[in-house]
């Protein structure tokens, strides 16, 4: 199939160097197809066919026929007026989209005719299939099978349908048709579909596209936040999820978006039982609806709690820039609206910003002396129109305020409307000052204010009915902007990183080769020793422990150790040792040792069995009074993978519940924001004249522990530090535990992908400048910018992009996408000049969603660096690459006026052709299982 852009372009635009677009999505001819065919049309009443039918036709009509509708019935000769086909290949045009509500039983078939015409899309709206359990699961299995040899997507199979309201698509069974807009709605229920659909036509909210996904057999979540992402009538993507299913191409498809365009998800199902009961601590404190919390976080994606906190955010962000901090100043006729504001301001995570002194004054002089002098702003009852927009105007200038809201109670001689127009200006005023501060209004009452609301609506000032609605939307999306800092953090993971051993051998090396002892002896957890020596390999640091397999040894070892010790069980069974009676404390003579030993051997013998007992441990007595017990732990989740849990630790972890989880791997920014969000964090700093912990030494050992949580996901189930005792003169581990998988699991993948360091490479051009390639990160955006400030104006023009110039938000908007991306789904090689560290080159290597085996090629080459080998260097490097990879094919479309291109892919094995669709274009293909 051509691959071709519009010939419009082709002849100022060379496709093979734009590494800023996406391959074209497979899902175009579901969202804006050319020609529609409906199996199962009908005009029977009350049927689906029918209703589907007519919402095709009616919506097209709306915007002109930007599609043609072809019914399929072979029991009619014409539907709705339209001419009606016995079968799909009587059509006599291709088609682009295929509609069936036929039984669920006639699906395969429909989509084996579907791929003998070379359609390109499917809606399967027949219900019947994995729902009714084995049977309809191999009948979808049946349908996916039909639809991969094809090459067709398919949205379904049970669901409602797909609009597109700009494009006048209305391919679902709904009674009503959404307004056009700029906010995509993605729904895994076909009732909450139809309860917002009414719900947006009251309040008139448009949609750019409106989606019932389904059952999600084949396009999901990540295919359609991928396409509309890219899609330029989308602003921002607003989800009702169920369940997650790709959870890696969820997590990949929003960090490349998120920067972007907000993605907002309401997710059913927070209140389900956790997991079941878990080997470890962080098993039973891990569920799996606080992995999904921490995996939307690290993605940038704002969860929220009800719907009307989903198009809340949505218009908020839709209206208003994002705040740069925490601090909601509040402005109030009124006592009461602005105390509920500030108590929900504390509970949903922001705060109240302090006025400054300079502030107060100017305040002094526009206000009664009976206002507030603090933040609510109380401008008192009887405020005028003028006294709001002078308080505004001033208190957005005050640079603790990072947003304010706007309250209205309607009292006697309130002039609701005429407030409403002096606020309306602000909208706009401070947006493109260097320090922007989002407005929220709340207009309480009946329709006394309903005008006033409508002005502030069509201002840009989004409204609220409740001022405490605004305050707890205020602090969700500067919880988002939070978390959209973390996507700048790029960890990185050196696999089989050596860290001073005297064996050299690596930290991973010293790991394996303990679990592969315990797995040859069919155990499945580790010793406590065994489980400090793999965290020692990672320089976790350790109590010291040592193991003794009689009385006589462990009171040896007491003696050489000093002075108080612990004995515990060493046990390859029993995991909670206190349990049996084989924990004893602050131990101070060698005969209470010997003593120790014994009582411990009968109690276990006597609560457990015999050969669960292989000796004790001879430990370190710490002092847990000078300092905090953590707990530093990792456990799997079943979508997510390997996670890291941080929090309050001890023998009552469980009770207190006070964690934070993070997806590894992690960096030490991403350590810090984990440990911010625990109770104990504040504790750690210093409290009551406690001095503080050294918290980057903390980090670091967060850090390390992520690292080895990473590099062992093959092998560790389940992992507990507790407790790691932190105090301001040491951070050690007192008890550890590690489980262990079975050989016969497959490996976890983590959620996130860690940088790849792997494909660092250092190389010397003829001209003898050193150049390194590595993949991109996001902190890169800048360097990107300088790079295409140093193409030439015709690099650009013809063979780069359109236009030289490229405006700063131009520049974000196409770039965030590229510096962040998901290495899983874009590999950006940068040739970097070691002389003074700028870009030379980019060749990018971006998967198809839907191919995964097939990647797109770009590549350009900074004009200074041309004819000195840096294009092959640059090609045989990503050649190695897409082999590590599992690609098996690469595409690439070129200029045919691009002769250097061209003559470089030939030297690589590319084989050529002319377009189809514009004879400027040329089709390059390499299959790397041919060389």
């Amino acid at each position: 199939m051509s691959m071709a852009v519009p010939p419009a372009k082709s002849k100022i635009f060379d496709p093979s160097q734009d590494y800023t677009q996406k391959p074209r999505s497979s899902l175009s001819a579901i969202f804006e197809p050319r020609y529609v065919a409906v199996v199962g049309a009908t005009e029977r009443e009350g049927s689906v066919g029918r209703t589907l039918m007519q919402n095709l036709i009616q919506g097209n009509f709306s915007v002109n026929f930007a599609f043609t509708v072809y019914p399929i019935n072979p029991g009619r000769k014409s539907v709705m007026g339209l001419p009606c086909y016995a079968t799909l290949a009587d059509v006599p045009t291709n088609i682009d989209l295929v509609v069936i509500v036929t039984p669920a039983k006639s699906v395969p078939d429909v989509i084996r005719k579907s791929a003998a015409k070379r359609v390109l899309a499917a809606i399967v709206i027949s219900a019947g299939f994995k729902e009714l359990g084995e049977p309809g699961m191999a009948l979808e299995r049946e349908v996916l099978e039909e639809a991969s040899k094809g090459g067709i997507r398919v949205v379904g199979p049970n669901c409602l349908g797909v609009m597109n309201p700009n494009y006048g698509l209305n391919a679902t069974f709904a009674a009503s048709f959404a307004l056009p807009g700029h906010i995509a709605f993605i729904s895994q229920s076909g009732a909450m579909c139809t309860a917002v659909l009414d719900w947006s036509l009251k309040e008139k909210i448009g949609f750019s596209a409106f989606v019932s996904i389904g059952s999600m057999a084949d396009v999901n979540w990540g295919d359609l936040i991928d396409y509309l992402g890219n899609d330029p009538h989308t602003h921002s993507i607003l989800i009702y999820m169920e369940t997650i299913g790709d959870a890696r191409g969820f997590l990949s498809a929003a960090k490349e978006v998120a920067l972007s365009k907000p993605i907002i998800v309401i997710k059913a199902g927070r209140t389900q039982a956790a997991a079941k009961a878990a080997a470890s601590h962080t098993g039973s404190l891990a569920g799996s609806d606080d992995a999904f919390e921490a995996a939307m976080k690290r993605v940038g994606v704002l969860r929220v709690d009800t719907i009307s906190e989903l198009f809340d955010c949505a218009l908020v962000l839709g209206k208003q820039p994002r705040p740069q901090g925490g601090g909601l100043l509040i402005i109030t006729n009124a006592g009461g609206p602005g105390v509920l504001s500030t108590d929900a301001v504390a509970v949903a995570g922001a705060k109240m910003a302090e006025l400054d002194e300079s502030t107060i004054a100017k305040l002094n002089e526009v206000l009664p002396p009976a206002w507030s002098h603090s933040n609510p702003v109380d401008v008192l009852g009887d405020a005028s129109p003028e006294a709001y927009a002078k308080t505004l105007e001033i208190v957005m200038e005050d640079h603790n305020a990072d947003g304010v809201l706007v309250i209205l109670s309607p009292q006697d001689v309130t002039d609701a409307t005429g407030t409403a127009k002096q606020l309306a200006p602000f909208a706009s005023k401070f947006a493109g000052s260097s320090r922007p501060v989002p407005i929220l209004a709340s207009w309480m009452g009946g329709g006394e204010v309903q005008e006033g609301i409508h002005i502030l609506n069509e201002a840009g000032i989004p409204t609220f009915a409740y001022p405490d609605a605004a305050a707890r939307t205020f602090a969700k999306i500067w919880q988002q902007s939070r978390n959209l800092d973390l996507m700048y953090e790029t960890p990185t993971l050196v696999l089989g990183a050596v860290y001073d051993k005297p064996s050299g051998l690596s930290a991973r090396d010293i790991a394996q080769a303990i679990m592969e002892r315990a797995q040859q002896e069919k155990r499945d957890v580790l010793t406590e020793n065994e489980s400090k020596q793999v965290l020692a390999a990672y320089e976790i640091p350790c109590v010291q422990t040592v193991v003794c397999g009689t009385a006589e040894e462990a009171g040896n070892a007491a003696d050489k150790m000093g002075y108080p010790v612990v004995v515990k069980l060493n046990s390859e069974t029993i995991t909670h040792k206190s349990d049996v009676g084989g924990v004893k404390l602050n131990i101070n003579s060698k005969q209470a040792v010997v003593d120790s030993f014994n009582t411990i051997k009968t109690s276990v013998t006597q609560k457990a069995k015999a050969e669960d007992f292989q000796g004790v441990t001879v430990q370190q007595m710490i002092n847990i009074h000078e300092g905090y017990e953590i707990i530093l732990g990792s456990s799997l989740d079943p979508q997510f993978g390997p996670l890291v849990l941080f929090g309050s630790g001890g023998s009552l972890v469980e009770v207190y519940r006070d964690k934070a989880l993070g997806l590894p791997p992690l960096n030490t920014t991403l350590a810090k924001r984990l440990m911010e969000e625990t109770k104990v964090y504040r504790a750690l700093l210093g409290v009551r004249g406690q001095p503080p912990v050294n918290m980057d030494a903390l980090g670091q050992v967060v850090c390390r522990f992520s690292e080895m949580i990473s590099e062992l996901s093959a092998w560790v189930s389940e992992c507990d530090i507790n407790p790691l005792l932190v105090s301001h003169k040491h951070i050690i581990a007192l008890d550890a535990r590690v489980a262990l998988r079975s050989k016969e699991e497959a490996p976890p993948m983590l959620a996130i992908r860690p940088y790849p360091a792997e494909y660092i490479k250092e190389e010397t051009l003829k001209s003898g400048a050193r150049v390194m390639f590595r993949p991109i990160r996001a902190e890169d955006e800048a360097l990107m910018k300088r790079f295409h400030a140093r193409l030439s104006t015709e690099t650009i023009k013809q063979r780069y992009l359109s236009s030289v110039s490229l405006d700063e938000r131009a520049a974000h908007q196409r770039l965030i996408g590229v510096c962040n991306a998901d290495y899983a789904r874009l590999i950006c090689l940068l040739a970097v000049d070691l002389t003074d560290k700028e870009i030379a080159g980019v060749l990018r290597l971006h998967r198809y969603p839907n191919k995964l085996e097939l990647a797109e090629l770009k590549l350009v080459v900074r004009d200074d660096f041309q004819g000195k080998g840096l294009g092959s260097l640059f090609m045989s490097h990503a050649m190695d690459i897409a082999r590590m990879e599992g690609l098996q094919r690469i595409h690439a479309l070129v200029l045919n006026e691009n002769s250097g291109m061209l003559h470089l892919l030939e030297n690589y094995g590319f084989k050529t052709r002319a377009n189809e669709d514009d004879p400027a274009l040329v089709e390059a293909d390499l299959n790397l299982q041919d060389i």
